[in-house]
């Protein structure tokens, strides 16, 4: 993969980086991150300019989060919950991770792209779930200033080990992505056990009217 992608550096420049970044943010199963690590390879051999680069995947985080979060406001939940299945975006892991954004919204924008599988769902889930924009943008865009150099400073600097800073970089995220589900199935299962105890206390306390007393 690395050698293609140093090849259509060659041809399309930074453009490579720009639409790799705003797809997989918009909510397309893009390899985003590993075109931006391959990018940092690139600007540490003197094809790239590391600052622009940097730049670059940071606008294209950020326009590519901003269009996954307003199709998710309008196309809403029960859209993403009937073709979701198509990119992997399942009924119980959109379960999951709404049970999470409910608890921890704005922080889970902040580090949703450094989750591998969180980064591509999260801006249509906080825009189906009615997150105020103005909260999303600004944890949108300190997290994509945080992930753009982070990322590219990986590539520049540890390419050389390119399979293993990738799968590394990968683990990290396959990791967090399995806390974070773990974390949405206990929130989901504590807030269903509590709606039905008080369901069932709501119904214990009304009384039949046909044994009142006059």
């Amino acid at each position: 993969m690395l050698s293609t992608l140093l090849s259509y550096f060659t041809q399309y420049g930074y453009w490579v980086v720009f639409f790799g970044v705003m797809l997989e943010n918009a909510g397309v199963p893009v390899p985003g991150e590993t075109i931006l690590l391959a990018a940092g390879f690139f600007a540490a051999g003197g094809h790239f300019n590391i600052a622009i680069v940097m730049a670059v995947a940071c606008l294209g985080a950020v326009l590519g989060d901003n269009f996954g979060y307003f199709i998710g406001h309008k196309v809403g939940r029960a859209t993403l919950l009937r073709y979701g299945r198509y990119v992997g975006l399942t009924p119980k892991r959109l379960a999951m991770f709404e049970a999470f954004f409910e608890s921890h919204g704005d922080k889970t924008i902040l580090v949703a792209r450094f989750i591998t599988g969180l980064r591509v769902f999260a801006a249509l889930l906080a825009g189906a779930a009615g997150m105020r924009w103005r909260t999303f943008a600004i944890y949108n865009f300190l997290g994509a200033v945080l992930w753009s150099i982070t990322i590219t400073f990986a590539g520049y600097f540890f390419g050389h080990s390119w399979h293993l800073l990738e799968r590394w970089i990968g683990g990290i995220g396959a990791g967090a992505l399995a806390a974070i589900v773990v974390v949405g199935v206990a929130i989901f299962l504590v807030r269903r056990r509590r709606r039905l105890a008080a369901e069932a206390a709501a119904e214990s306390e009304e009384i039949d009217p046909a044994l009142t007393l006059p």
